[in-house]
């Protein structure tokens, strides 16, 4: 990783600044030398601000949801924040539910759930239990960096490897294929999908957009390595930032498709709460000569606002702009053959976990 040429840049993050939270009426924290908010210079340069996790144990680990604009209506989430930085990241808001900065905090202050595989499994065991699709990677990306650390998304396969529970993926990390043979286990039985997020094939711009992500091409590598083993694979051009990457939309969809990718979709750049001035923040250190222009049709996206939370539009956008990206995508999805409509997982073949009560007869 190259260090981003401004000098206002902090080495290895997307956010340039932490901004308390106002939502919740929270206090100011207080600075300390291992959570700091602040970065003094040394020797002309920012110090690397470190990243710290913190184990939590809640005591479920499935969210369900009723939201008519998910294909999905149960979640896990083996993480709180996520050391990627990408600055877009709409999950961010989410850490001011524990007084902490969207910003820094949210890239570097992560929380961790160890429990998360033994808590999944005593969800399977319940009498009750209806299987359907569990999505992971819908808030934070359950292959950021702690991953090879913790290995709770890999535990988590694991569950779904015993009980042929259907599961799809979304990640922007290559670390997916490191899961490989857990992977083509469930999808030879079509319980499983993987979504890899491409927001440009420009590794100088993902960077300082998504600074410890995967880069573009190792992305592109995964795809090809997951599809050659099997497993579907759905490329999400997401987010689409207007002025800044629109204009990769074929470019990306053409790569997927060389790559082995199935199908594509697109978002448009969502900006809800603390991201909206976390990314005009962005946009004013490393794009200065056109942040006006990308606010402004961000808002013309979005219904004159910096976001729409509405459901439907606020994955689609509304207007002139929005239906423009709709036709490159279609046009993009006929040329290059990416037409199918995303996984298909099946949920016929489940078995119950076994509990702790039925392991202690053994």
């Amino acid at each position: 990783m190259q260090k981003s040429s401004h000098p206002d840049a902090i080495y290895g993050r997307g956010s340039t600044a932490n901004r308390t939270p106002t939502r919740f009426n929270l206090l100011s924290r207080t600075v300390d030398d291992d959570w700091r908010d602040e970065h003094i210079m040394v020797d002309g340069e920012t110090p690397r601000l470190r990243t710290s996790v913190i184990e939590e144990h809640p005591k479920s680990i499935v969210t369900f949801n009723t939201s008519p604009d998910l294909p999905f209506d149960r979640s896990i989430n083996a993480y709180r924040g996520c050391e990627h930085g990408c600055i877009y990241c709409y999950a961010r808001p989410s850490h001011a539910f524990h007084d902490l900065s969207p910003g820094l905090d949210f890239e570097s202050r992560l929380f961790a759930k160890p429990d998360a595989a033994n808590l999944l499994r005593k969800t399977l065991s319940k009498a009750g239990y209806k299987p359907a699709p569990i999505a992971i990677g819908t808030n934070t990306d359950p292959y950021q960096p702690i991953e090879r650390t913790y290995r709770i998304t890999r535990q988590i396969l694991e569950v779904m490897v015993e009980t042929r529970h259907p599961i799809v993926i979304t990640t922007k990390s290559a670390k997916v294929t490191e899961d490989i043979a857990l992977l083509a286990n469930l999808a030879k039985d079509d319980l499983t999908g993987v979504a890899l997020s491409i927001t440009t094939l420009d590794a100088k711009l993902a960077r300082i957009l998504e600074p410890r992500a995967s880069t573009p091409m190792k992305r592109l590598e995964a795809v090809r390595e997951l599809a050659n083993t099997g497993i579907y694979v759905h490329v999400n051009i997401a987010p689409i930032i207007p002025a800044i990457t629109d204009h990769e939309i074929e470019s990306i969809a053409e790569a997927a498709a060389e790559y082995g990718a199935r199908s594509i979709s697109w978002i448009p750049i969502r900006l809800p709460h603390e991201v909206a001035p976390l990314f005009q923040d962005w946009l004013d250190l490393h794009f200065p000569d056109r942040a006006a222009k990308v606010m402004n049709i961000i808002r013309e996206l979005r219904g004159g606002k910096n976001n729409d939370p509405a459901f439907f539009s606020r994955m689609q956008g509304t207007g002139a702009w929005a239906e423009l990206i709709r036709t490159r995508v279609r046009i993009a999805k006929a040329k290059y053959a990416l037409n199918k409509s995303k996984w298909n997982v099946r949920s016929d073949l489940f078995v119950a976990a076994a509990n702790d009560r039925q392991l202690s007869l053994f």
